[in-house]
């Protein structure tokens, strides 16, 4: 983003001029919240006016400030924090103190004592900020640099049309589901970009679904296939859910968009009776469309009529499911394993069960052959779902299995799956590979950074949070610093809302071995910031740690919501972390050390972003989770859910997720050249351009060569 908006200046037809000194301003102010520029960026922004990069510094700055919650003013309860943190109990006894020198309050606190029990929020010094954002930055030096702060380089984007059709191409032509934010940003650029290029295929319905809305509103035909397509373009006019996981209520449509859904049904039933079948999974749905859409007003167009008969139950449409359910029941394995040869996607889908419910020989190596017989005609990313799934499958039964949903929703179940035959699930896995390899491009140079090897592959957006330094779930990262500090900021939209960090500390077994939070502000481990009740301004709170003291294997940071507004209801919510040298010293929080920031917008009360792991070698790595717990509807604390907190954080760490290692391995297979890169030393063997895949885009590239970031990550996957 700040790259398109450098380039917007840049491009803007502003007056020629020498603007070094400029330039050089704006970058030492972008180092100081962690940024630099390249030296092309540099040398750019050096031949414009002093006027342009004055403006191009002042929304640069302000986008890179917002992506690392530097835009928000970040104070703790206790002033010295980290240092002069009280002791929890001697601190909430100097609140009850503060209340009976109160004479408002005293007689209310009396009775309260007397009873044995004080509730903490009705004492007047518990849970508002003492002193003021200034109070808190004049009691802080400032930071002292270290090497191992972050540095974030942006680098010159092509002109602004260029880079917006650009990103409309790659999130409209994504091979995986976006997140919610990406979801958003194609709804708009699709509206921006309706007449300009398009995608050669649309692979991903929720996105066609978008597409074909900005389509249908710049007056060009919708891109249908299903009639499902249909259902999802009618949610999105009436801005409902294009995913169809919750209902939408259908608005009035004016009487063109209905001829035109309706045209779309009709042409779709047509070309292909047997999609009728489709209208089951979603009748009640179709049921809604069609009190809006009145087809017997239009009976030029009768199959579309045929698809809300079939709704209605009038006209029999048997889903393939239903009949592949019809053949489970009579234990045919061997007709199913025929029905779903005719859609490889849901076979693939299938094959865990197909494994399962094959009684003999014969009828695993059926399953086998029709797997490797529509490898071929199988997407990418389910490919490489159903290898995944197939690794961390258990050969023996028992144990439990954890599921998390669409929107990072999470439980666990027990696990009493029958066993998958070993020979049939070597040889899947086996037939998987080589059919990825056979789809990856054909490259004579990779460079990669070692860090991104462990990066977990994005098979899908759902449930993964935005911002920098967010990996997908299963992702690990290295942890390199003295001093671990996460933190978390909310800011309430409508009512009261108390959000509480915690860190949950775990042995190797997953077994407690304590806690930091409002109830326990410090331990050997580290501190607690102070707990915020109340955030009509915004709060937040901080947990430092120093790495070398921790307890136990695991860290798990959580925030829970013991009052008021949800994560998707708050105005704002984000959680992320730093790391710091020991003797670094400056405010709690400082832009420049933040690792990552991670938006808070999913369903439950409780959310565990992340956790941290040490290794054998102990090393501590960071492991993605965007995980949401149902919880309480209030008072959820720490003490109440470590056990089903250990429990999920068990089944994430355990699960073998592929990662990009596994990819880069298979092109090191193909033929291509590796080299690991970590961008301190100059890239050897610089002549040409390579395929360079890592966290970020180093300086020193040869030019003309692919580059792979996590921002781009969904392009690595294969077809």
């Amino acid at each position: 983003m700040a790259a398109i908006e450098a380039t917007e200046a840049a491009e803007s037809g502003g007056p020629a001029g020498k603007a070094t000194v400029a330039a050089r301003q704006f970058d030492a102010a972008l180092m100081s919240v962690g940024f630099k520029l390249s030296a092309a960026a540099l040398e750019r922004l050096s031949r414009l006016s002093e006027g342009v990069v004055v403006d191009t510094a002042v929304r640069v700055l302000g986008a890179v400030r917002e992506s690392v919650g530097d835009h928000v003013q970040p104070n703790v309860y206790f002033l010295d924090f980290p240092a002069n943190v009280p002791d929890t109990l001697g601190f909430w006894a100097r609140c009850v103190a503060d209340a009976l020198a109160d004479d408002s309050v005293r007689e209310r606190t009396l009775a309260q004592l007397s009873t044995g029990v004080v509730d903490l929020l009705t004492l007047p010094s518990y849970g508002r900020y003492p002193h003021t954002y200034a109070d808190l930055l004049a009691a802080h030096e400032e930071l002292i640099p270290a090497a191992g702060d972050r540095v974030t380089v942006l680098h010159p984007g092509r002109p602004l049309d260029e880079e917006v059709t650009a990103l409309y191409l790659a999130l409209a032509g994504s091979r995986t589901p976006l997140g919610e934010d990406g979801l958003r940003d194609l709804e708009f650029l699709a509206g921006h970009c309706a007449d300009g290029p398009q995608p050669a295929e649309i692979p991903v319905r929720e996105n066609r679904a978008l597409v074909n809305r900005a389509r249908l509103a710049a007056g060009a035909e919708p891109l249908l296939d299903t009639v499902t397509d249909v259902l999802r373009l009618a949610c999105a006019l009436s801005g409902g859910d294009v995913t169809l996981l919750r209902p939408t209520r259908f608005r009035a449509l004016p009487r063109p968009v209905r001829r035109a859904l309706l045209a779309g049904l009709d042409e779709v039933v047509a070309s292909s009776p047997a999609k009728l079948s489709d209208v089951t999974a979603h009748r009640e749905a179709f049921k809604r469309l069609g009190e809006r859409l009145h087809p017997h007003e239009y009976p030029r167009w009768p199959h579309a009529a045929e698809v809300f008969a079939a709704a209605r139950g009038v006209k029999e449409a048997r889903s393939l499911d239903g009949r592949v359910e019809e053949l489970f029941a009579a234990g045919d394995v061997l007709g199913a394993v025929r029905l779903l040869k005719a859609a490889p996607g849901r076979l693939f889908r299938s094959l865990d069960r197909l494994l399962r419910e094959s009684v003999t020989e014969e009828e695993r190596l059926a399953v086998v052959a029709a797997a490797e017989e529509v490898a071929g005609r199988v997407s990418g990313r389910v490919v490489l779902s159903v290898r995944e799934h197939l690794h961390n499958r258990s050969a023996a039964a028992g144990g439990r299995r954890v599921f998390v949903g669409r929107r990072g929703r999470a439980w666990v179940t027990g696990d009493d799956r029958r066993p998958v035959a070993p020979s049939a699930r070597e040889r899947l896995i086996a037939a998987l590979d080589d059919e990825t390899c056979r789809r990856l491009p054909a490259v004579d140079r990779v460079v990669v950074d070692p860090d991104v090897l462990d990066v977990a592959l994005p098979l899908s957006g759902k449930a993964s949070a935005s911002g920098p330094g967010v990996l997908p779930r299963g992702s690990l990262s290295p942890v390199d610093g003295e001093l671990l500090r996460f933190f978390v900021y909310w800011k309430q939209s409508d009512r009261s809302t108390d959000y509480d960090l915690s860190a949950l500390m775990l042995d190797r077994d997953y077994r407690s071995r304590g806690w930091l939070s409002y109830t326990n502000l410090s331990a050997v481990e580290g501190e607690h910031s102070g707990d915020i009740t109340d955030a009509p301004d915004g709060a937040s709170e901080f947990v430092n740690l120093r790495l070398g003291a921790v307890r136990g294997a695991f860290i798990v940071p959580q925030v829970n919501i013991f009052s008021g507004e949800g994560f998707e209801e708050a105005e704002e919510s984000f959680f992320g972390f730093m790391l710091r040298d020991g003797e670094q010293a400056g405010r709690p929080f400082e832009p420049r050390t933040v690792r990552a920031k991670s938006e808070l917008r999913g369903p439950g009360r409780v959310a565990l972003p992340l956790a941290f792991l040490r290794g054998t070698d102990g090393r501590w790595r960071a492991k993605w989770l965007h995980l949401y717990l149902a919880g309480n509807p209030s008072a959820n604390r720490v003490e109440g859910n470590h056990v089903s907190v250990a429990t999920l954080l068990r089944g994430i760490v355990e699960r073998e997720y592929l990662t990009v290692g596994h990819l880069v391995g298979l092109m090191a297979g193909r033929g291509a050249s590796v080299t690991h890169w970590d961008g301190t030393t100059p890239l050897p063997d610089g002549r040409g351009p390579v395929t360079y895949v890592g966290l970020t885009r180093p300086d020193g590239l040869p030019s003309n060569s692919r580059i792979i970031t996590v921002e781009n990550l969904r392009d690595l996957l294969p077809d």
